[in-house]
């Protein structure tokens, strides 16, 4: 009931009634996992230097609807930060620019609930760019796979560490890893994740975290 209410808040300020779909009912068994890669890791500040998005339905990973895009920062990027998300000056050649990547990503995801890890803060990343261009923060559900790993972890206690690193998650998972520092590959990676949590949870489970 709350998160209608702030739904129907945020729909209020949408600039651009072409977006209308974001607040529609989702399809059921249908996600999109998503990852960007970054200057850095405010994102008040920082800005996004490249998208990968999956589409999942019905517990398959559909490879041949996917998003990788990248984008063209407002600045040129530091070496500092090159150490971190390993995407260089050349890699930004072709880049796009934001309002063009952002749009692009939201006609890609529609109003299917957002997976990722610790995807809170890609949401808030991509609504600094969706609130200038359309006036809104992503109104979509999120599902934190990090989250779903924890409650389906078996432990002896309640106050047993939990390892949440996502190298740990996919190890515990038995998932194969793919190059890192790529948006379209973690996103894919997680996808896996995801899958494999959604068949140990509990069949009245409820994955929005958001």
């Amino acid at each position: 009931m709350f998160k209608k209410l702030i739904n129907n808040l945020k729909k209020r300020n949408l600039k651009d009634n072409n977006f209308e779909y974001l607040f529609e009912e989702p399809a059921k068994d249908e996600y999109v996992c998503l990852d960007c890669e970054t200057t850095g890791l405010n994102p008040k500040k920082d800005e996004i230097l490249s998208i990968g998005a999956v589409i999942i339905k019905k517990n398959k990973i559909l490879m041949r609807q996917t998003l990788n895009i990248f984008v063209k920062p407002s600045r040129n990027i530091n070496s500092e930060s090159i150490k971190i998300h390993q995407i260089r000056p050349i890699d930004l050649q072709n880049a796009v620019e934001p309002k063009d990547a952002i749009f692009e990503l939201l006609k890609f995801i529609g109003n299917r609930p957002i997976v990722g890890y610790y995807i809170k803060f890609d949401i808030a990343i991509i609504s600094k760019y969706t609130k200038e261009y359309i006036g809104i923060s992503l109104p979509n559900h999120q599902i934190e796979v990090s989250s779903i790993y924890f409650k389906t972890k078996k432990r002896s206690s309640e106050y047993e560490f939990v390892d949440l690193k996502f190298d740990t998650i996919m190890k515990e998972l038995e998932i194969p890893e793919l190059g890192k520092h790529d948006a379209l590959n973690d996103a894919i990676m997680t996808s896996m994740i995801f899958l494999k949590l959604k068949d140990k949870a509990p069949a009245n489970s409820t994955f929005y975290t958001g």
